[in-house]
């Protein structure tokens, strides 16, 4: 949904002294209420594999299909990935994984932790930002959130029928057609970037961090916030009066089209460029760093893209 702290916080890294506990801790790693990993059912020869976010957990599911047993450790859409305390559990699954998905960029550094000390060496790491190729702009920071950039993704797809098909040779053909499959639903969400971009590039919109941007961009519009705002909300720290009221005005002054809002790290501060987005009649745009229950991640970015288009229209 980078230089410490990182530019989304980082997932929380597990202690050492729960590392030391790993001997004594249960297989389990069924879906919880409080952001615990979920594991898909599979059967017993299928390709263990772990991927932080549940983000990167479906696609593989859509790839690997029956010949994956997928645990994603953040799986709950009502967590703050940034403050994620990883635990035990979590450790023993990575043990026993022959592929890991992270992100990458400093947002999930506990995963390379926790994999280190699980004394899994073997496994295939595929690393999200990486993979993308893109790197920190000259005197800026990294936008790390990668899963909003469709090309990336297509990449990541390939990323993964490779490790896939390392890991199980005799399904390394259905891997690869499955990622062609998925890599081509990621066309009419690119067409419906370069609709946006035809019909309102240039416009204006406001964000309350950089979990979005990617869409933003490609879709030719121009983020107008501070960047003090959305970097102290990435971040967990407080916004100086003087940058919230210049965010405000933002809305106050219609300057911007639309809000595109990070539901999972709300606060006070985001909360009141949120009223005033309101008060003003300036459309709201939610969006979450992890996947909703109910949706893939098709239908995910599907509904987030058809909803910028929309506030846009209005």
């Amino acid at each position: 949904m980078s230089p410490s702290p990182s530019p989304s916080r980082r997932l929380a890294l597990i202690t050492g002294a729960s590392l030391a506990l790993l001997a004594g801790c249960g297989s389990s790693s069924d879906s919880g209420s409080d952001g615990s990993a979920s594991a898909s059912p599979a059967s017993s020869s299928a390709v263990p594999v772990v991927a932080s976010t549940n983000v990167y957990g479906d696609i593989t599911e859509q790839i690997g299909g029956g010949h994956v047993q997928v645990t994603s450790v953040i799986s709950d859409p009502s967590q703050d990935p940034h403050s994620y305390e990883a635990n035990t559990q979590n450790q023993l699954t990575l043990s026993k994984a022959k592929v890991v998905i992270e992100n990458g960029g400093g947002y999930d550094d506990f995963i390379d932790k926790m994999l280190k000390s699980s004394g899994n060496s073997s496994a295939e790491v595929i690393n999200a930002v990486k993979v993308s190729g893109k790197t920190a702009p000259m005197g800026g920071e990294l936008n790390e959130h990668v899963w909003y950039d469709f090309p990336t993704v297509a990449r990541i797809a390939d990323s993964i029928a490779s490790a896939l098909g390392k890991a199980d040779p005799a399904n390394a053909a259905t891997f690869t057609k499955n990622a062609d499959t998925f890599k081509a639903k990621l066309k009419p969400l690119e067409a419906k970037e370069a609709q946006i971009k035809k019909e309102h590039g240039g416009d204006a919109v406001a964000i309350t961090e950089p979990v979005p941007l990617y869409v933003v961009e490609a879709s030719g519009l121009v983020d107008k916030t501070p960047k003090e705002f959305s970097e102290a909300i990435e971040e967990g720290d407080d916004v100086s009066p003087k940058v919230l009221q210049e965010t405000l005005a933002l809305f106050t002054g219609k300057q911007v089209k639309a809000l595109v809002y990070n539901e999972q790290t709300s606060g006070p501060q985001t909360e009141k460029a949120e009223q005033a987005s309101k008060a003003a009649g300036i459309p709201v745009v939610p969006v979450t760093e992890t996947l909703p229950k109910g949706k893939d991640y098709i239908g995910w970015m599907t509904a987030n893209v058809d909803a910028l288009a929309s506030a846009l229209n209005k």
